[in-house]
């Protein structure tokens, strides 16, 4: 079982950043393939960006250019640069994990969520 808990969502301008943190426990985070994922009100949840343990990282296009999916696995941790806010990136954004090499789907574990809102 892994649990995953999201820290560093807020209110933010337009243009401005944000970096989200996801820390994970468990002993074998660095193996685990590790994505975002965001749900604006009224819309379904969407892929964000995900990190293989091997370093590869996927995005979505919405966010591609603009976001940067890390990881720290002394920390236990993945993190979500988030650079040039757009208000349509208002979201809670999920941290998911996966013992499987998967991108937009497929994760079997979930964090709570954090809010971010861009104001225009």
């Amino acid at each position: 079982q892994v649990q995953l808990v999201e820290s560093g969502g807020g209110l933010v301008q337009a243009g401005g950043s944000l970096r989200l943190s996801c820390a994970a426990s468990g002993r074998t985070f660095s193996r685990y393939t590790m994505g975002w994922f965001r749900q604006a009100p009224g819309k379904e949840r969407e892929f964000v960006a995900a990190s293989w343990c091997g370093g590869s990282t996927y995005y979505a296009d919405s966010v591609k250019g603009r976001f940067t999916i890390s990881r720290d696995n002394a920390k236990n941790t993945v993190y979500l640069q988030m650079n040039s806010l757009k208000p349509e990136d208002t979201a809670v954004y999920y941290c998911a994990a996966s013992q499987r090499r998967v991108v937009t789907s497929g994760y079997d574990y979930w964090g709570q969520g954090t809010q971010v809102t861009v104001s225009s």
